[in-house]
């Protein structure tokens, strides 16, 4: 197998010019990397029957930062030479210099948290294809009602380098596969749509199994099924169950950004100064792990080199942390956790959420569907907006159902969950027994950029939330 590193080093930039030169230009800061990235990507979608769109890019290229204090220059460039690290230290000589100590390297790790395999070249472009187009067809033949299915695969490998003036190098190599599968169901008229996906930092093996694609196939198909027979949902306040997994979205969102260290540094989050004080109810535990296997938002090391764990953020309802990339840490004086993360080379680091969840809890979750007298049942989410710093959010249901006296009624469309984070966590009522962390699809969007992240959490009862809906 070829040498991943080969892909950062070629033409006039090798290991020793890259430590030499992030030295140098390193000189007046405190912290700071050259931050090495190579990536190839691929991406299909087959729609009507055939295949629509097929893409293939490759990109390679550095960020260079230097940080002094609050103050950070940053310097990138799509090119992986010398002449050009040198011209990006040009910029570095714009900060101060430190009047700190220089902040100590990451500590090293020799875990590894998926394979450094490339997805893209294992697979033939025609397999990729002969699997879009059986999930076409068995989707179509499941039922007479299918009228539509659209059908994404799409895959990367990136291999990314740090590189600090101390000596300190870590490298990092990063697939990541994903299929998406949306079936538009119609009878007597009416349209309604499903849809269902799944991935990992994995090969493309697991997607090409039957029962992979057959399982997404089922739940997307079942989703629009069941759309079809919705009814227009209730509007008001009213007790609320969330399903385990994906709805987990709604507090990566609503609290978790809100959990993250610079907004804490500054001020700007609800949570800001509160370590220690009862934030949630009894019995929610909320953590930030990217160390888990394979999944979607984890990662070996985060984009400083900080090899990443699991963060306590909220422990039985008391805030006991933030995430925290090196700058924000540094400045708040509390050790790193491996949440620093960047979109691409193109891109300075900031802390982000990898893999954020609540914990299991010790209710039944038949025993929390009991409890709702008069209230919904909300499976999947789809789309919302939020307010960072507030908190405040507006989150849409893909899948949902009136609940009376604790039982699952008739499904719901059109409706919309209404509430701000932080008074949230104070309403719930209850934290099932049922973790499951999602299926590996979400995307964080923060700063201009986005990342893969992962979300998850146990049935959870809220009580007092609003509901919008259009009856």
């Amino acid at each position: 197998m070829t040498d991943p590193r080969s892909f950062l080093y070629r033409d006039s930039l090798d290991p020793d010019a890259a430590l030499r030169l992030t030295a140098a230009a390193l000189d007046r800061a405190d912290d700071g990397e050259l931050y090495l990235q190579y990536r190839r990507a691929e991406a299909f979608g087959f729609d009507d029957g055939r295949l629509k769109t097929a893409s293939y890019d490759t990109h390679a290229g550095f960020g260079l930062r230097a940080v002094s204090g609050e103050m950070t220059a940053f310097a990138h460039a799509n090119e992986l030479s010398a002449a050009a690290i040198e011209r990006a230290a040009a910029t570095m000589r714009l900060i101060d210099p430190s009047m700190q100590p220089r902040a100590a390297a990451p500590a090293r790790t020799n875990q590894r948290r998926y394979t450094d395999a490339d997805p893209l070249d294992l697979v033939p472009f025609a397999d990729k294809v002969a699997l879009c187009q059986a999930i076409d067809a068995a989707a179509r033949a499941r039922d007479p009602r299918v009228a539509q299915v659209s059908v994404g695969l799409s895959g990367t490998w990136s291999v990314v380098e740090i590189v600090r003036p101390d000596g300190f190098v870590a490298t990092d190599v990063r697939p990541l596969v994903r299929l998406n599968v949306s079936i538009v169901a119609e009878q007597n008229g009416r349209r309604e749509t499903g849809s269902f996906g799944l991935g990992g930092r994995y090969l493309y093996d697991t997607l090409l199994d039957p029962a992979t694609w057959h399982r997404a196939i089922d739940e997307a198909l079942a989703q629009a099924l069941v759309n079809l027979e919705s009814v227009a949902a209730p509007a008001g306040e009213m007790t609320v169950l969330l399903g385990a997994g994906w709805p987990g979205i709604l507090l990566h969102e609503a609290i978790g950004h809100g959990l993250e260290g610079d907004f804490n540094r500054k001020g700007t989050s609800a949570f800001s100064g509160r370590i220690g004080e009862r934030v949630a109810a009894p019995g929610v535990t909320i953590v930030d792990d990217g160390s888990l296997p394979d999944r979607r938002g984890s990662l070996t090391v985060d984009d400083e080199g900080t090899p990443t764990s699991e963060t306590l953020l909220i422990e039985d309802g008391i805030l006991r942390g933030y995430m925290q990339d090196r700058l924000n840490a540094r400045l708040m004086g509390v050790a790193p956790t491996g949440n620093g993360r960047r979109e691409s080379f193109a891109h300075a680091p900031m802390p982000r959420m990898t893999n954020t969840f609540m914990k299991a809890g010790q209710d039944d979750p038949a025993e929390l569907l009991s409890r709702v007298k008069r209230g919904i049942f909300a499976k999947s989410f789809g789309g919302g907006q939020v307010d960072i710093v507030s908190g405040k959010f507006v989150f849409s249901c893909t899948e949902a159902y009136l609940v009376e006296d604790g039982k699952i009624g008739a499904p719901i469309k059109g409706a919309t969950l209404i509430g701000d984070g932080p008074s949230v966590l104070t309403k719930v009522q209850g934290v099932g027994t049922d973790f499951a962390l999602d299926e590996g699809v979400g995307m964080c969007g923060k700063g201009g950029q986005s990342v893969p992240a992962g979300v998850g959490q146990p049935s959870l009862l809220i009580g007092g939330l609003t509901v919008g809906g259009t009856a």
